[in-house]
């Protein structure tokens, strides 16, 4: 029972500093923009190059095809 007396002042501390942190990232903008990040992330980069005009260049004979830096898994080929 002793040990209520402890948990309850403790948890209700613990439940402010929660509250005061969710006030911190409300009040600097950390919620601000949810889906940018989201749809930046599955834009496509294809689409974007060629309404920019960039070809990518056909190597040469005897080089071996550089790979896109933007794609490093194994099988981004």
């Amino acid at each position: 029972m002793d040990v209520i007396y402890a948990l309850i002042p403790g948890m209700i501390f613990l439940g402010l500093i929660m509250v005061g942190v969710l006030i911190w990232a409300v009040k600097s903008g950390q919620y601000d923009d949810l889906e940018g990040d989201a749809q930046r992330l599955l834009m496509d980069e294809d689409g974007n190059r060629k309404k920019r005009g960039k070809r990518r260049r056909k190597p040469t004979e005897g080089q071996a095809p550089k790979k896109d830096p933007g794609k490093n898994w194994p099988d981004a080929d």
